[in-house]
């Protein structure tokens, strides 16, 4: 009788949740249904589609599956977390905007049936399937798997080999080579950026699936689908018994009302931790150090530069040969609030800034100095021979000056490190999608 009402409950949740939708959207066909959510086209949003979830929970390819009031919300509210913090680092998602409080928008695609593992600890199926590890092994690289998406075989592991015969050709892309490539190596860029995250809630993520698509409008891969608390396991403090994910729901010997409010407890302590992860726990900031204004140009392709990492730069006149007193008050000023700082100085001729800066104070000193054509071999040498006890580098490039120092905050502010890891995978793309249509051109 109790699961009758839980399950009429549900039912009305969804009611409210397509209402919610379809007041607001017009919906057009659905596209496609699952065990957790349905997909419609928008009529009005050419290219887009409303990813509606459900109060439904499953395991084992849906042998068990239950209703569980709110879970619809739930996942919508840490998927809608998860996307928006991988393409606000540079990822290429599917995401659009989060719609409701069960829906979301994201782009159409064409799935590719593949969901790819990637593991940091030896846990689960892994252990049934490769007997003699133990559970709790440490995979440094990461361990990456993939599955073919097919209930009617329990979805089996495929190799590389396996993908590349298939020849799946979605959205008038086939998939060969290049994209399997791109496909491996941002699975490894999103499982890094999304464990440095959980890092900072003294959380270990443990292993992790995702689904790629191609974008039916621009013929990209892109991550796709979902990434809620069924799509990974995570260990508070790195300890099992407190795990946090779906896992729990799979393990229940017996699903009684206590044991799915437990699960809903689980789900819910995770939708609320995944928004922290949103959040910078350690802001830094570049300040830039002038020796004059005729080097401002100089200077703000510095500071538009640390904008594309997130970081908030301040631009400072100052020169510690005519003024060092003022240099020395300026960098108090900077030290004194306890925000972790790195200082770049950015002076022509004789660099005095650098030197100054770096004997007086124990935060990082970054040289960039604006080097001309006519006295530039000459004048890099007082940035680059410092008398001893000085540890300023020299970095000679504005946008790699502030590269380095994102690099430098990015060791403790987790969304500047996600923008630097997603920058270096999509330089990576970037460079094999070039030498794809070489190659092809030449054929």
């Amino acid at each position: 009788m109790l699961f009758g009402k839980i399950n009429e409950l549900s039912l009305a949740s969804l009611r409210h949740s397509l209402y919610q939708s379809f007041s607001e959207l017009k919906l057009g066909q659905k596209l496609n249904e699952g065990k957790t959510k349905q997909i419609f086209e928008l009529v009005d949003e050419p290219g887009h589609v409303l990813v509606q979830s459900k109060d439904q929970i499953t395991a084992g390819n849906a042998v068990r599956k239950d209703q569980m009031e709110g879970k619809a919300a739930i996942a919508n509210k840490t998927t809608s977390s998860v996307f928006k913090l991988l393409q606000d680092a540079g990822f290429k998602t599917a995401f659009v905007r989060q719609h409701s409080d069960t829906a979301f928008v994201a782009s159409r695609c064409e799935m590719i049936p593949i969901e790819w593992v990637c593991r940091r600890i030896a846990t689960g199926s892994f252990l049934k399937r490769n007997p003699g590890v133990k559970e709790g092994y440490r995979f440094s690289p990461l361990k990456m798997e993939m599955f073919f998406k097919d209930d009617a075989n329990n979805d089996p592991q495929w190799s590389e080999e396996q993908l590349l015969a298939a020849g799946f050709e979605l959205a008038g892309l086939t998939i060969g080579r290049c994209e399997v490539d791109i496909m491996s190596k941002s699975t490894v860029a999103i499982f890094e950026v999304l464990e440095k995250a959980w890092g900072t809630q003294d959380c270990t993520l443990v292993d992790m699936k995702i689904e790629f698509g191609v974008n039916v409008t621009t013929k990209e891969i892109v991550l796709a689908d979902v990434i809620d608390n069924d799509s990974w396991r995570l260990w508070p403090a790195g300890d099992r018994s407190q795990q946090k994910d779906k896992q729990v729901y799979r393990d229940l010997k017996e699903v009684t009302p206590e044991a799915m409010q437990m699960v809903k407890r689980n789900f819910e302590w995770v939708a609320e931790r995944v928004k922290l992860l949103l959040e910078s726990q350690a802001k830094g900031r570049v300040v830039v150090l002038m020796g004059s204004t005729s080097d401002v140009a100089h200077c703000e392709k510095i500071r538009k530069a640390c904008g594309s990492y997130g970081i908030p730069c301040h631009l400072r006149v100052t020169s510690a040969h005519k003024g060092p007193d003022e240099t020395l008050r300026i960098k108090a000023e900077y030290e004194g609030d306890g925000v972790p700082t790195i200082f770049v100085a950015v002076a022509g001729r004789s660099n005095g800034l650098g030197p100054v800066m770096s004997g007086n104070t124990a935060y990082p000193v970054i040289n960039c100095p604006p080097v001309t054509p006519d006295w530039g071999a000459q004048d890099i040498w007082s940035s680059l021979r410092m008398p001893s006890g000085l540890g300023c580098s020299t970095v000679l490039s504005p946008e790699a000056a502030a590269q380095f120092a994102a690099q430098i905050l990015g060791l403790n502010d987790h969304l500047v490190w996600a923008r630097l890891r997603a920058s270096m995978l999509n330089t990576w793309v970037s460079l094999k999608q070039a030498d794809k249509k070489l190659q092809e051109c030449s054929l």
